[in-house]
């Protein structure tokens, strides 16, 4: 189910149910994904009640905790909340659509559904996104792109990133 409380140029309801499906298959993830296509305003409302920081960001992941082993594809995996105006601003500085972004995004949430933590995981998640987004046909994944230059640094940078986003 995908709910759009602000639109996003070129993206439809159908079409992004189509690539959630998708997604889902490809990462393996059982069950539905709930997606929220929002604003920054409603993001930062959410980011500060479920994480504590009071700022807008671009995507964010709320497991069910009804998935692994038994479940169907009818139970909630979880459900992703996203910003339309990050995904406009971000596609515009990286040279696609805010269409393909919104995917981007998307595809990160579902990772984090799936129950990797690129924060702790040793770049396993940045790998495994880095693979669907060649699969998927979707440009420079969220890690990557907010990887250093230096990995000694990786983490605290990435942290950093996807706080302010």
């Amino acid at each position: 189910m995908v709910i759009f409380q602000k639109k996003v140029p070129g993206l439809s309801e159908g079409t992004l149910n189509g690539f959630v499906m998708r997604a889902r298959r490809a990462a393996r993830l059982r069950g539905n994904v709930h997606i929220l296509v929002t604003g920054n305003s409603a993001m930062r409302v959410l980011n500060l009640r479920f994480r504590g920081y009071n700022k807008a960001t671009d995507v964010l992941s709320f497991p069910s905790g009804q998935t692994g082993p038994g479940t169907s594809k009818r139970t909630i995996a979880g459900e992703i909340a996203i910003s339309a105006d990050i995904a406009v601003k971000n596609a515009m500085q990286l040279g696609h659509s805010a269409a393909t972004e919104v995917k981007v995004l998307v595809l990160h949430g579902i990772l984090h559904l799936a129950g990797m933590d690129h924060e702790r995981d040793n770049g396993q998640m940045a790998r495994k996104e880095a693979n669907l987004r060649r699969v998927l046909k979707l440009p420079v994944a969220l890690i990557e792109r907010a990887q250093p230059a230096n990995p000694v640094h990786a983490n605290s940078r990435l942290r950093k990133t996807r706080r302010t986003a």
